[in-house]
């Protein structure tokens, strides 16, 4: 009896939401702080960042054929550091370091890519945005369904790798075109107000008011 079809597709999804649970086990961490003009900060870091993403991916991708495949893992991986990295100067060019979370993280990273997988994490109120903490066993499910559909972007990729240096500035086209997505996203979310779930009301609570009993003048 044949094994089912789609277990073949299942172990590369399996392996990249894997490779994103480990990249989100640790936030990265920034020595940005609140800048003067956090737009023009955050667009001189994205550009930074969506170059060094496509000298990397580019230079992953030149190995031609089955040795170009065995690239691609450690190729996202790559990106993917540097586009964490880039999300966190940014959220520190708005003042908004302290309060980047992993939710925040993936959300920026792979909105663009794969809204469905992270809609629920990130829901824009009004001009704010909630931002939801999940239990790892929701973030679990959220890799696995992000790490199907990076792997349906890395198979249309890897055809490119059969073509020497055409593939890799094919590839590092794209990788500075997701990169610049991703600083995309995390501009609109750190340059508004943003909530945490179940987050406690800054400063003392209110007082409770007290109830005044007048006098009786017609006793």
């Amino acid at each position: 009896m044949e094994p089912p079809a789609h277990k073949p597709d299942e172990a590369p999804g399996n392996r990249i939401a894997e490779a994103i649970l480990h990249f989100l086990g640790k936030v990265p961490e920034t020595e940005l702080t609140e800048s003067r003009t956090p737009a023009q900060c955050a667009r001189t870091i994205a550009n930074g960042a969506a170059v060094k993403a496509a000298t990397a991916a580019g230079a992953f991708a030149l190995p031609p054929g089955p040795l170009g495949w065995l690239t691609i893992l450690p190729e996202l991986a790559t990106v993917w550091k540097i586009q964490g990295q880039m999300v966190a100067d940014i959220a520190g060019a708005y003042g908004k370091q302290t309060a980047l979370s992993r939710e925040q993280m993936i959300y920026c990273l792979f909105r663009h890519a794969a809204a469905q997988a992270v809609r629920d994490l990130v829901v824009r109120v009004g001009e704010r945005y909630l931002v939801r903490k999940v239990s790892t066993r929701v973030l679990e499910s959220i890799a696995k369904k992000v790490g199907l559909k990076v792997t349906q972007h890395a198979v249309g990729k890897g055809v490119a790798r059969w073509m020497p240096v055409i593939g890799a500035l094919g590839v590092g086209a794209y990788a500075y075109y997701d990169t610049a997505q991703v600083a995309k996203t995390a501009i609109e979310l750190f340059e508004s107000e943003i909530e945490l779930e179940g987050e406690k009301p800054k400063g003392p609570p209110p007082l409770p008011k007290e109830t005044i009993t007048l006098p009786d003048h017609g006793s």
